[in-house]
């Protein structure tokens, strides 16, 4: 049995969950989030419990009994909550500011890049060099971080561009090395 799968979500006051066969639907202070999941999985709640079993051993229902769980359980955490994907700018000259909902970055380029923020993203600039990427569905908040960073990836050897906060960039020696 999986280990994910067999836990109860904890569904936290102030959210409602409503399901219908594989259809979850889930409310809460920050918004809804909805999805269809694997029609052979049931999905039962039980007053702030909701909980995920399969009805057979087969390859197919056991890969989805934690992937299932799981994604209820970031969406419950999503409505409730929110995520949030902090990045950070290294390099001279590198910067960003809010201009609107869109954030304007100067990364070296010969002009400005763009980056308009899609449908249930919010962005906070604190600094010049920060930028903090919010929302309520963490695929979407993941997807919006990573396509910022592949702006300006970091490089290796003087570890210039756009990283997470708190990511490890593996550095290389370069010239001095030989």
């Amino acid at each position: 049995m999986s280990r994910i799968g067999k836990k109860p979500v904890q569904i936290p006051a102030g959210v409602d969950v409503a399901v219908n066969g594989s259809h979850v639907v889930v409310k809460g202070p920050k918004g809804q989030l909805e999805n269809d999941f694997y029609s052979k999985l049931t999905i039962g709640v039980e007053g702030d419990v909701l909980s995920v079993t399969r009805p057979d051993d087969e390859r197919e229902s056991r890969a989805r009994h934690g992937l299932t769980r799981a994604l209820i359980q970031n969406m419950v955490t999503g409505v409730s909550e929110g995520y949030t994907k902090i990045l950070e700018l290294a390099g001279v000259g590198y910067r960003v500011q809010l201009k609107g909902d869109s954030l304007e970055f100067s990364l070296g380029f010969s002009h400005p890049v763009v980056y308009p923020a899609p449908a249930g993203i919010a962005f906070e600039v604190p600094d010049n060099t920060h930028i903090s990427v919010k929302g309520i569905d963490k695929q979407q908040v993941g997807q919006v971080a990573a396509e910022i960073r592949g702006l300006r990836p970091p490089e290796p050897y003087k570890g210039k561009g756009i990283h997470y906060a708190g990511e490890h960039i593996r550095r290389k020696l370069g010239k001095a090395a030989k």
